[in-house]
């Protein structure tokens, strides 16, 4: 009983591994029941091929009966018609001896030839069904494939999902608040770079009025100009307070 129970388990556990390499690959489980088929069907067909000689044997052994007993008759009846009853008698009995052996090879031939069509029948029909299975597993390996090929596509239109609960959509923000930090730091750059251009550009009508103003000036020491207030209250007016004094002390000076 103990036994009987162990024994149980085992086969219980390898037909459990069993189905787990059936269920693996069943595409190539397939195939090989396919090849195991095929070499089944050429042994079979080696067999029926050697049963066609013996049918072919016997069928030469039935055609010589046949010529030998109408060789037989013929003799039979040439003695009759020559009055030679002995002779003819002999030959009657041996035409009966052969008239028995044709009847048995031909019955023979007879079962011989209804097996062999019988047999061939069979691996023609095999032979369909064989062919029927390699369209089917093309079919089914196409179509195992086409399936792996959807799920693969589902899974991809899960994964694919921008919502901020999935990893993608953690992931997209991310790159989101990278992108804006970057545009950001382009703005702040911008900025940057145009701030001082108004104090460069007052800076710089200072330096051409004071040197308008420096050129006054020597043309009125050289007499080419007399002095005149409009201008120096028209730059004061343009630089502001801060630079009015400092030519009031330029003047003094």
């Amino acid at each position: 009983m103990i036994l009987h129970k162990f024994w149980s388990a085992v086969v219980a556990q390898i037909n459990k591994v069993a189905n787990l390499f059936w269920e693996a690959d069943p595409i190539a489980q397939m195939r090989y029941e396919y090849d195991r088929s095929v070499e089944q069907l050429k042994e079979g067909r080696v067999g029926l091929e050697q049963y066609r000689g013996l049918v072919e044997r016997v069928s030469r052994q039935v055609a010589a009966n046949k010529a030998h007993v109408q060789k037989l008759e013929a003799e039979t009846k040439a003695y009759l018609k020559a009055g030679d009853r002995t002779t003819a008698a002999k030959f009657a009995l041996e035409l009966q001896k052969a008239k028995a052996e044709l009847a048995a090879n031909d019955n023979q031939l007879q079962m011989h030839e209804t097996a062999y069509g019988n047999n061939l029948k069979k691996i023609q029909h095999a032979n369909e069904k064989l062919i029927e299975l390699r369209q089917k597993i093309t079919k089914y390996d196409a179509e195992l494939k086409m399936s792996a090929a959807e799920a693969e596509i589902a899974k991809l239109s899960e994964t694919f999902d921008v919502n901020l609960t999935t990893d993608f959509g953690e992931i997209e923000s991310v790159i989101q608040q990278k992108i804006d930090q970057n545009r950001g730091k382009v703005r702040v750059a911008a900025d940057l770079s145009s701030k001082g251009v108004a104090e460069i550009d007052a800076e710089e009508r200072m330096q051409a009025q004071l040197a308008e103003q420096a050129l006054t000036d020597f043309e009125v020491e050289l007499g080419l100009k007399s002095p005149e207030t409009s201008p120096v209250a028209q730059t004061a007016k343009d630089l502001g307070p801060a630079v009015t004094e400092k030519t009031a002390e330029k003047q003094t000076n």
